[in-house]
C-alpha cells in the first residue's frame, strides 16, 4: 500500500499547477526568483532566462493555461475510482510522465551546456559554450532555468503518480469484485 494516495498526489500537482498559474499572473519574477529554480539551472548550467522578470501577454496565456489544467485535473477526481483509477489516470499519468521526461531531457541535453557542444555543467553564466548554436525551430525558448526546473518536478511528481496507481490498482479491482458479487448477491435474493 502506498504511503501516499494517487488522490492525494495528484490534487497536489493539481494544486501546484494553480499556484503557479497565480504567480505567473502577478508576479513572475517570484518563481524566477526561487531556490529551487536557482539551485538545478546552476547546477546543470542551464542559462538565466530574463523574459520571466515581468508580466506579460505570453506569461498571462501560460497562467491561464496552468490554472485550466489544475482546476480540470481537480474536477476529474470526482470520477468514480475504477473509471479515474484504472483507465483515465492509469494512462495520463504514464504520458505525462513520458513527455516529461523527453522534454527534460531537451531541455538539458540540447542546451549551452549540453555535452553535446562541449559544454560542462561548471560553467558561469557569461561563460557558456561558444561553439553551441541556438535551435532554428524556436525551440530555444525552453533552454531556461525556468521550464527546466517544471519538466524536472512534473517528472518526478507524475512518475510518482504512475507508481502509485500501479500499487493501487489490485485493491480497485478487488474492491470492484466485491462491488460486483454483493451485486449479484442482491439480485439472487
Amino acid at each position: 500500500m502506498a504511503l501516499i494516495t494517487s488522490k492525494t498526489l495528484i490534487t497536489s500537482i493539481s494544486l501546484f499547477h494553480i499556484t503557479l498559474g497565480f504567480f505567473f499572473l502577478t508576479n513572475p519574477s517570484a518563481i524566477n526568483d526561487q531556490i529551487l529554480v536557482q539551485v538545478l539551472g546552476q547546477s546543470m548550467g542551464i542559462p538565466f532566462a530574463r523574459g520571466f522578470d515581468a508580466q506579460s501577454h505570453t506569461l498571462a496565456f501560460l497562467s491561464i493555461v496552468l490554472v485550466f489544467f489544475g482546476l480540470s485535473d481537480l474536477f476529474s477526481l470526482g470520477m468514480p475510482e475504477e473509471l479515474g483509477s484504472l483507465y483515465y489516470w492509469g494512462t495520463q499519468a504514464p504520458l505525462r510522465a513520458f513527455l516529461s521526461i523527453l522534454l527534460t531531457f531537451y531541455t538539458y541535453t540540447f542546451g549551452p551546456s549540453s555535452p553535446f557542444y562541449g559544454g560542462t555543467s561548471h560553467r558561469t553564466r557569461t561563460s557558456y559554450n561558444t561553439t553551441y548554436s541556438p535551435a532554428s525551430w524556436g525551440g530555444d525558448g525552453l533552454k531556461n532555468r525556468v521550464f527546466f526546473t517544471f519538466v524536472f518536478i512534473e517528472m518526478i511528481a507524475w512518475f510518482w503518480v504512475w507508481v502509485t496507481l500501479r500499487e493501487e490498482r489490485a485493491g480497485v479491482v478487488e474492491r470492484m469484485r466485491r462491488g460486483a458479487s454483493g451485486k449479484n448477491h442482491a439480485h439472487d435474493e
